[in-house]
């Protein structure tokens, strides 16, 4: 009951900061730039951009559709275990990366893609669901802090590993030190973190047919999944692809390396922004907005050509593009019919508007020999088309409140 749920305390915004560090951990590949560019430049140079770009895409999509799977052993309350099982991946697959030698593609996909991405999918939705036990009225404020972790990461983890590859430790041993850092992470997220209820035994569950047949009926969830299908395909380009923009344009090597720091930093503070301004706006007419913002920024990449106009972007494409992210959990709760089913629709939504095919595509499009308009205009392009789609969410739900607004 949400008049139970104490909206603050000690224990509350521990569990928040170890949600935080959590977070933290899925950002070291989630906006991975400086990875991108380093395995395309040196490490995998013998493999295409596209190929390389499925690592970081197969990691995303299985930390994102993690909730899927974790949904069910949270709620039984397996919260902990978890934490363990996915820390303990992380980790190793870290150290698995290390021991990659250059030009071996698999070896990468293997440890960074596939091991890293079940690990970090193991405990992300969890870090998530755990704050809400905690907080009411403040839920979509936290929430938002929460994920703000990675964009946290996204920030410090491009500084250490760009100074520790590209100094005297080099890549091996700077993987190394950054899967010593994740360990401990995660053990001091586990001793902030604190759990309210007991497992839900009693939980109303849906089936997984019926949950397909309801879920596909739906016409607002459907058109809501399209939405995200579409803006997900354009709006993570440049936190992918920025740093290599900055290293193709030939400016200053140590704007290249913090281009994309700029972009996380300003990303951290719209994913806690957008938390604060949903309950005001309502959560469709935010993320109708940002969405737009987000098209009008990538268009606006056809025409950054310096260092000034690349720190304008990646302030205002950060803080748009973060803003977007920390209200996927809050837009798609607000459609589950009950607590019984939210679990299940973070986990669906995610596989069926998952970015996994994005980058891929964008890596095609963008060719060895660094094509930029193509993939520009079509995560440009993409992006307003789901704009158009949660615009007709808001039709849709405007008509049945019998009010214009969400």
């Amino acid at each position: 009951m949400a008049s139970d749920v104490p909206d603050g305390g000690w224990w509350a915004w521990s569990t928040v900061a170890g949600a935080v560090l959590i977070q933290f951990t899925a950002g070291y590949v989630r906006h991975s730039s400086y990875l991108l560019n380093y395995f395309v430049r040196y490490f995998l140079s013998n493999s295409s951009s596209s190929d390389i770009s499925w690592i970081g895409s197969v990691a995303t999509f299985l930390t994102l559709s993690g909730g899927f799977v974790t949904g069910r052993y949270f709620d039984n309350g397996y919260f902990f275990h978890l934490l363990i099982v996915g820390g303990a991946l992380v980790t190793f697959c870290l150290f698995m990366l290390s021991l990659a030698q250059p030009q071996n593609y698999y070896q990468v996909f293997l440890s960074l893609g596939l091991g890293f991405g079940i690990g970090t999918g193991t405990t992300y939705v969890p870090s998530i669901a755990i704050v809400a036990q905690h907080f009411s009225h403040k839920r979509a404020l936290v929430m938002g802090i929460a994920s703000s972790g990675s964009s946290l990461g996204s920030l410090l983890h491009p500084i250490m590993l760009n100074n520790l590859i590209h100094g005297s430790v080099g890549f091996a041993n700077g993987v190394r030190a950054s899967a010593g850092m994740m360990a401990g992470i995660f053990v001091l997220a586990g001793l902030m973190i604190r759990t309210r209820y007991p497992p839900r035994k009693d939980r109303a569950r849906i089936g997984f047919t019926a949950a397909v047949k309801t879920f596909v009926k739906d016409d607002v969830y459907m058109l809501a999944v399209l939405g995200t299908f579409f803006v997900t395909q354009g709006i993570f380009f440049p936190l992918f692809y920025i740093q290599l923009d900055a290293v193709q344009h030939g400016f200053d090597k140590t704007f290249d390396f913090y281009s994309l720091s700029i972009l996380s930093f300003f990303s951290f503070v719209g994913r806690i922004a957008g938390g604060a301004v949903v309950n005001r706006l309502g959560v469709f007419n935010t993320v109708i907005g940002i969405s737009c913002g987000c098209g009008v920024l990538l268009f606006s990449m056809l025409a950054v050509d310096n260092i000034a106009g690349f720190v304008i972007f990646a302030v205002l494409y950060g803080f748009f593009s973060g803003a977007y992210i920390s209200l996927m959990g809050p837009l798609f709760a607000s459609l589950a019919m009950d607590v019984g089913t939210l679990d299940f629709i973070n986990g669906f939504r995610s596989i069926l508007s998952s970015r996994m095919a994005g980058t891929p595509i964008v890596g095609a499009l963008l060719t060895r020999q660094f094509i930029w308009w193509r993939p520009i205009v079509y995560c440009a392009a993409t992006s307003m088309l789901g704009a158009a789609f949660f615009w007709a969410c808001r039709v849709i739900i405007g008509k049945r409140k019998g009010t214009g607004w969400c």
